[in-house]
């Protein structure tokens, strides 16, 4: 299933649970684990110029303190890096999502394992802070297309088990895409798979409950319609709920059925030029007991033409395919 999973910490001296998570991913497919750190820069001007990593002193970095940075993991993740046949850590100085993305394309990773990559949702143990989805996630999410899992701190720590899977779905191309990797997982994992629909409900009195059980019977129909093709073979069961709030629909459901993962569309959408991850995403994945992964159509990812990653950013990179198989790429 798994070949690369990349790890992406923003904290040193502290066991992270994204790490833990992706540790037993990599150890469960044999696949080999990448820890990236990256020291964000305090300058636009000096990508060198960062923070240090005990006292908080801007200092310049150099090889002998990023060697002591890479030795501090190494002692912090010593007991879960034992239980991998293969590792590598790298610590490198520069903005958190443009190197996160640039090692992810180098060794081109399956996976790609998040936190909240914020001090104040370090502090308030949450994915993210009311407001916004962390910068690192956002632009990670927004210019990559291999699935992206964000794991909060407050999660457990033990063997990822992915045996209930529940997929959102809102009959998009970026959920049709999740829905593929849920599947490809569950056939991995033997899970039970859970696609699940809301029906927005109008207010009271104007909306019957004849009206809803019309809704919620036409959207059943559409729900197997969309997702028969990809389940055939696999264990699975449908559900429409109507509600006002799709996260919390989706994360009132997802603890009834005790899902392990929640597999979700990006449903990055544009407004006024600028190109942001969908609210539905946000405000589940920092409010989810399980994790999140989140997978990018790659018809609207972001190009990426920074001058720090040209060097890299080959024609091969700009026709990358999508590494969760779509049917309408006649792929799957």
């Amino acid at each position: 299933m798994f070949t690369n999973v990349l790890a992406a910490i923003d904290r040193v001296t502290v066991c992270d649970a994204l790490v833990m998570a992706a540790a037993r991913i990599a150890e469960q497919n044999r696949a080999k684990l990448h820890i990236i750190h990256v020291m964000e820069s305090a300058s636009r001007d000096n990508r060198h110029l960062i923070k240090h990593f005990k006292t908080g002193e801007e200092r310049v970095t150099d090889s002998a303190y990023e060697k002591s940075v890479t030795e501090e993991i190494n002692k912090v993740y010593a007991e879960v890096l034992k239980s991998c046949g293969s590792y590598e850590i790298r610590v490198t100085p520069g903005f958190p999502w443009e190197e996160i993305l640039r090692w992810a394309r180098q060794i081109s990773t399956d996976l790609i394992v998040l936190g909240p990559h914020s001090t104040r949702a370090e502090e308030k143990r949450v994915v993210r802070v009311v407001g916004k989805i962390g910068s690192t996630v956002e632009g990670v999410i927004m210019r990559e297309n291999c699935p992206v899992m964000i794991v909060n701190p407050s999660i457990q720590k033990g063997r990822p088990a992915f045996k209930r899977i529940l997929v959102g779905i809102d009959f998009s191309r970026s959920c049709e895409c999740a829905l593929c990797f849920a599947v490809k997982l569950g056939q991995e994992y033997g899970s039970k798979l859970f696609p699940f629909h809301m029906i927005p409900v109008p207010p009271l009195p104007k909306y019957s409950k004849a009206d809803y059980e019309a809704d919620t019977h036409t959207g059943k129909i559409r729900l197997q319609e969309f997702c028969h093709g990809f389940l055939q073979g696999t264990d699975h069961e449908y559900s429409v709920r109507g509600g006002a709030l799709p996260h919390l629909e989706i994360l009132k459901y997802a603890d009834k059925k005790d899902v392990d993962l929640i597999a979700m569309g990006s449903h990055t959408k544009e407004k006024a030029g600028k190109w942001y991850a969908g609210s539905v995403v946000e405000r589940v994945s920092y409010r989810s007991k399980c994790p999140v992964v989140v997978v990018t159509d790659p018809e609207v990812l972001l190009t990426w033409e920074d001058s720090l990653t040209a060097k890299i950013h080959t024609e091969k990179d700009t026709d990358r395919t999508i590494r969760v198989f779509s049917k309408k790429k006649n792929m799957c």
